[in-house]
């Protein structure tokens, strides 16, 4: 009897490790393949719009330092540059020619560019991530006094993670070559989050920002054909594109 118990004991282990180990194959093979959607759904927009390529993942690169700089948890900070990388997601439902316009645009056209905020939402609130990314990609225009889009929100109303990312949003945004405008330099973006510090930003996030900039060395990496364009040759190719498509018509 004491041989038979020590053998079904034994099996019984051996098949618990054995579970365990396809459990674990599994879910590494369910974090892989949600890592790759969300990298695909990332670039998706940024096809449409060339011009800002790679935007979204420095700002998911930006505001992932300044959460850890900030002692966010190790969970948090990854769902942070999880929303970074598709804050912009929404972009994907506004005209290309309005996308990438060198240009000005209209109010109506602006209304438009808001709307990307609740296309985002729309699109990633049926997804079940584990940390509430949807409301984060909702809220990244939201501003502390109230001025932000599209919800109005204030203060304690607007998620930590979407306060981060709209730091992060605003500085890369800032820096970067535009194609109504040449890039403006990272130390222009600090200035300018600086200069709304407390109205518009977070001081906290703000001064955790400059830190990580200024002290701890980040910088943003471009490497795309566009990041140094000027914008007679852009608004040369966007002209000659355009005389092509009516050709084709």
């Amino acid at each position: 009897d004491l041989e038979a118990t020590l053998t079904k004991t034994y099996d019984y282990i051996v098949n618990q490790r054995e579970a365990k180990r396809a459990l674990d194959h599994s879910m590494e093979m369910i974090q892989k393949t949600l890592e790759q959607t969300i990298q695909v759904i990332s670039t998706i927009g940024e096809l449409r719009d060339p011009y800002t390529a790679g935007h979204q993942l420095r700002v998911a690169q930006l505001a992932n330092s300044i959460a850890k700089e900030l002692n966010c948890t190790e969970e948090q900070c990854y769902w942070i540059y999880v929303a970074g990388l598709m804050h912009d997601i929404g972009k994907i439902c506004i005209p290309t020619e309005i996308l990438c316009r060198p240009g000005g645009v209209s109010l109506h056209e602006l209304e438009l560019i808001r709307d990307h905020a609740d296309a985002g939402y729309q699109i990633l609130k049926g997804i079940e991530f584990p940390w509430p990314v949807a409301d984060i990609v909702h809220q990244h225009h939201e501003r502390l006094n109230g001025t932000g889009y599209p919800l109005g929100l204030k203060a304690e109303g607007i998620r930590i993670e979407a306060k981060i990312i709209s730091v992060a949003d605003t500085v890369e945004a800032v820096s970067s070559f535009r194609p109504y405008r040449p890039a403006m330099g990272i130390e222009k973006g600090l200035e300018i989050i600086n200069k709304e510090k407390g109205s518009l930003y977070d001081e906290e996030i703000v001064d955790a920002c400059n830190r990580v900039i200024k002290d701890r060395g980040f910088n943003f990496e471009y490497n795309i054909r566009f990041s140094t364009i000027g914008l007679s040759d852009l608004k040369d190719e966007l002209t000659k594109r355009s005389v092509r498509k009516k050709n084709v018509e």
